[in-house]
């Protein structure tokens, strides 16, 4: 156990990913307990989902993109927070995120020891063994100093004033409309096809939303052609229409959501939203949605999918057998039993 004296002032450099973000609440949570005051360094199309954690007393938006060392631009924004914090938090691995706290001349800095970082953190963890990378949760709670706290699931919060703005502005209810998210960043090996998810769709008996990024609006598009006009279906595609707190609040507004192994994915479970989370090349054990209202489908592991999937998990960007079975065989009938 770590003691920390209250009145702490800690700065916590976050991932760039909205799933790993997610992760990161339990940590928060932990640090916020112990009386340190945080305030959450999170690049802009992150920074909403630390604004729906209640212990983030601060949300600074750091003024980076993509790839990079960007010295400059961490040179000029260690110059503005010189002083302001006590401790920092490292949460990613790179060498471009403990660039900060160390020119900032943060007096502890805490983080994995992750690439080459001896002079940047005076405080380091060592690196998991390769392949044996604990679940995300536990990597960085482990920041805090702390032993492991059994169950601890991320959650997030939204205002029920702001969610209800949300759905107001598109004729839905709190309840009343599904989410589908059919995109996954990382490539089509983790993408359940389109054509299941418009099935699915039309048989759903509620408005449904797609959500997803710009980079997914040929995906969601074509999922709202398929599923057509019928008596009873509405369909409303926001692929790449929506802000990331708006896209929030449909989600925490949903009856239940349809999804890959995505960063919404983790948001749904954070939220406590009923989901059915579909796995294909990745695995359920490393990262799954940790939610009791979370129902996984992954053919890898069903006793009664013949033949057998020895090829599953690959982790790989696109099927590298060119079939996808890990996928296009499971049935939209199955997942529609779920919900």
């Amino acid at each position: 156990m770590v003691s920390i004296s209250k009145g702490i002032e800690s700065l916590i450099i976050v991932p760039q990913w909205i799933g790993d973000a997610v992760m990161t609440e339990p940590l928060l949570r932990r640090l916020h307990a112990r009386g340190e005051r945080l305030t959450i360094g999170a690049l802009p199309w992150v920074a909403p989902v630390y604004r729906a954690m209640p212990q983030a007393a601060e949300v600074l938006e750091l003024p980076f993109a993509h790839g990079g060392l960007q010295w400059d631009a961490r040179r000029a924004m260690a110059h503005q927070i010189r002083g302001r914090f006590d401790i920092a938090y490292v949460c990613p691995n790179s060498l471009k995120s403990a660039l900060l706290p160390w020119w900032a001349d943060i007096p502890l800095r805490i983080g994995y020891h992750g690439e080459g970082r001896w002079l940047l953190l005076n405080r380091r963890l060592a690196n998991p063994p390769k392949g044996a990378r604990p679940p995300m949760v536990a990597f960085y709670s482990a920041l805090s100093g702390q032993s492991e706290v059994a169950q601890d699931r991320p959650t997030l919060r939204l205002d029920q004033h702001q969610t209800g703005a949300v759905l107001e502005r598109l004729g839905l209810v709190p309840g009343g409309y599904y989410v589908l998210a059919p995109g996954a960043e990382y490539g089509p090996a983790k993408r359940w096809p389109p054509a299941h998810f418009a099935a699915l769709a039309k048989q759903l008996g509620l408005p449904t939303v797609l959500l997803g990024s710009a980079k997914e609006g040929a995906l969601c598009a074509e999922i709202a052609a398929a599923v057509g006009v019928g008596v009873g279906v509405r369909v409303v595609d926001l692929a790449g229409k929506t802000t990331l707190d708006q896209a929030l609040a449909l989600i925490a507004g949903a009856r239940a959501m349809v999804s890959n192994d995505s960063g919404l994915m983790h948001v749904a479970a954070a939220f406590g939203v009923r989901q059915v989370a579909i796995f294909g090349s990745s695995s359920p054990l490393h990262t799954p949605p940790l939610s009791d209202k979370a129902q996984v489908v992954w053919l890898k592991n069903d006793p009664v999918y013949r033949p057998a999937l020895d090829c599953a998990p690959c982790f790989k960007r696109t099927c590298p057998l060119g079939h996808t079975r890990c996928l296009a065989d499971i049935q939209p009938e199955r997942v529609l039993q779920m919900l």
